[in-house]
């Protein structure tokens, strides 16, 4: 039971690339609310600009400040004010933070509404080309390498039971590497590969781990890398 003198905590999707993608009621939304829970204020603050949105306060919620946040915004939200939670794009929680949040609020009974909109990983996995009856988000690969190929021989034991498809985000500046260890724990295989989604450069790329190290020597971009075991 949710407590009605509480307010509610709206998490909010916002574009990842054209700002056609914003909904109306995601506009509404933010409009409405009392506080603006956001990874970067900056960019929220264009975010609300380029949506002719008032300003409103900005609060900022990113992984280093989480843990510190989380208790005044819970006060502000049982106090009866509302609070939008969003990324710097996407769905929040997603690769972001917002999941102790949310964890607190459903503790506690405070109402906690999604806003739904775009998302990376299920834009790529639509227009993947790949089977999609069961798929896997794995967010950011492991920073160390011996981590990593420990999650790829994970994948090849559960290949032994089921078939599926993953996704996982990488930053250009560690692709080489991250198709390197793929190479090597799960062979040459076919990947797709998809950058800078809905926006101007939008690519779509497919082909092998080999044929993927040699294509992409100065990768630029926000990357999903999408696969089939």
């Amino acid at each position: 039971m949710y407590n009605n003198c509480m307010g509610t905590l709206y998490i909010v999707a916002t574009p990842i690339g054209n700002m056609g993608d914003i909904t109306k009621r995601a506009i509404q939304t933010l409009e409405s609310v009392d506080i603006t829970a956001c990874e970067d204020t900056r960019r929220a603050g264009q975010l609300f600009s380029q949506l002719a949105i008032s300003p409103v306060s900005f609060v900022r919620y990113d992984n280093h400040t989480e843990h510190t946040v989380t208790p005044e915004l819970i006060e502000a939200l049982m106090s009866g004010k509302n609070v939008a939670l969003i990324s710097d794009a996407g769905t929040p929680l997603l690769s972001d933070p917002g999941y102790v949040l949310v964890r607190e609020c459903r503790n506690r009974g405070i109402s906690v509404i999604s806003i739904p909109g775009s998302s990376a990983f299920l834009t790529a996995l639509a227009c993947s080309g790949l089977p999609i009856d069961k798929f896997v988000f794995l967010g950011y690969p492991p920073e160390k390498q011996s981590h990593r190929k420990d999650l790829f021989l994970k994948l090849l034991s559960v290949r032994q039971h089921i078939h599926m498809t993953y996704i996982l985000y990488c930053a250009p500046h560690k692709l080489l590497n991250f198709f390197s260890d793929m190479q090597t724990e799960l062979g040459n295989i076919d990947i797709v590969v998809m950058r800078e989604l809905t926006k101007v450069h939008e690519e779509y790329w497919h082909g092998s781990l080999q044929d993927a190290l040699k294509y992409f020597v100065s990768p630029k971009g926000e990357f999903v890398i999408l696969f089939r075991t």
